[in-house]
């Protein structure tokens, strides 16, 4: 055995190199298998657990206190599916807390359990984390029963043995099977998410991942929002005639997903539309645009990273999710550095020099998160009307 289980543990992560990490068993029992990453937001868990950006991965928070609002149906951020298209796990300090906000609809362990998110508490996230950040972000098992029998080796094992997520395509399962309109807003006290009235500007979405947030974002500019599946072509995007072009967020690896994405992408910019992406939606206009992306050690996940506008000069606190990065020093003379992350200088946002065209690495649609860079789906707007 890799390690001796302590009495009572109903909850292990058995890290790929042997390390176990013994707790208290929360949410749905069983076990799941994934990438160990840490997120510093203080706020936003459900959010975060239905971002699809995180499909394939085991969460960790360093805030200790999770649970205290609850869930509602209107917080998801994914389209549709539980933990299979999202988080597979999550780990926290403390047990999450009883509900106490009026707008919850149910309390935050339940909703994992029906989700399927194998959850552990009462172990020392402060250690994980600096594991990570000392080596990486590891494969992992999480595992929840409730009989506090786990076989160890195996577990170990079973991390050891999975190939990780460099070369796997995700956005394809990720992604909606058939087009669909949209038109709700942003939250707006006392409505909530309102339906808005569009104008005469359409902006297609490839779908790679969406957040419901960046289609609300996008809705309340007042454009009319088309979803199309990833795997849409060119021709049947350009069919549609929309004056712009969003490049969703999602998981995965971006050069496996711009296998079948890129030349379609490269069409789409030689078409001349107003273009915008986000997430892996920036990393594949960057491989479309000739540069390369490389796996990051333990990525960038939280709600208060500074982010630096060298179009302004300002400094933005932003959301990030991603575990791959665009290689500044990849990109070609007509792509200029439009963003950079203020902790450790990657690339955070490009523009082509001569074409509408631009993307960011963060996620500006702030959920959760602060507001700082929601001015960039205006300013796409803007593009779009000229």
């Amino acid at each position: 055995m890799t390690a001796k289980l302590i009495e009572g543990a109903t909850g292990v992560l058995a890290l790929a190199d042997g390390t176990v990490f013994q707790g208290i068993g929360v949410g749905a029992e069983g076990s799941a298998l994934g990438e160990v990453v840490f997120n510093t937001a203080m706020t936003g868990y459900q959010e975060i657990l239905t971002d699809p950006s995180y499909m394939s991965q085991i969460l960790a928070f360093t805030f200790p206190h999770v649970g205290n609002v609850g869930v509602n149906v209107e917080d998801v951020e994914q389209m549709g599916g539980g933990s299979d298209t999202s988080a597979r796990g999550a780990i926290f300090r403390d047990v999450p807390t009883e509900a106490a906000n009026w707008r919850a609809d149910d309390g935050f362990d339940a909703w994992m359990k029906r989700r399927g998110v194998v959850g552990l508490a009462g172990i020392d996230t402060r250690a994980l984390t600096q594991a990570i950040r000392d080596r990486g972000a590891p494969h992992a098992v999480i595992a929840h029963h409730p009989d506090g029998r786990f076989d160890l080796d195996a577990l170990v094992a079973e991390a050891r043995a999975w190939t990780g997520l460099v070369g796997l395509d995700l956005a394809k399962p990720a992604s909606t099977l058939q087009s669909f309109e949209w038109d709700q807003g942003l939250w707006d006290w006392p409505e909530g998410y309102p339906r808005v009235d569009a104008s005469d500007k359409s902006v297609v979405v490839v779908d790679y991942g969406v957040k419901r947030n960046i289609l609300r974002a996008l809705a309340s500019t007042g454009a009319r929002i088309t979803v199309v599946p990833a795997t849409t072509s060119a021709e049947d995007i350009l069919a549609r005639n929309p004056d712009g072009v969003v490049l969703s967020n999602g998981p995965g690896d971006p050069a496996a997903t711009g296998e079948y994405a890129v030349p379609e992408i490269r069409k789409l910019v030689d078409s001349g539309k107003p273009i915008f992406g986000i997430c892996l939606g920036h990393q594949m206009l960057a491989l479309a645009l000739g540069a390369r992306t490389v796996k990051m050690d333990q990525g960038h996940h939280g709600a208060n990273h500074p982010v630096k506008d060298l179009t302004t000069g300002k400094v933005e606190i932003v959301s990030m999710n991603h575990g791959f990065t665009v290689d500044r020093d990849s990109l070609p003379d007509a792509v200029m550095e439009t963003h950079v992350s203020l902790f450790d200088g990657t690339n955070c946002g490009i523009a082509l020099k001569d074409r509408p065209v631009f993307s960011v690495q963060h996620h500006p649609e702030a959920s959760p998160g602060p507001t700082d860079s929601l001015y960039l789906f205006q300013r796409f707007a803007d593009t779009m009307r000229g």
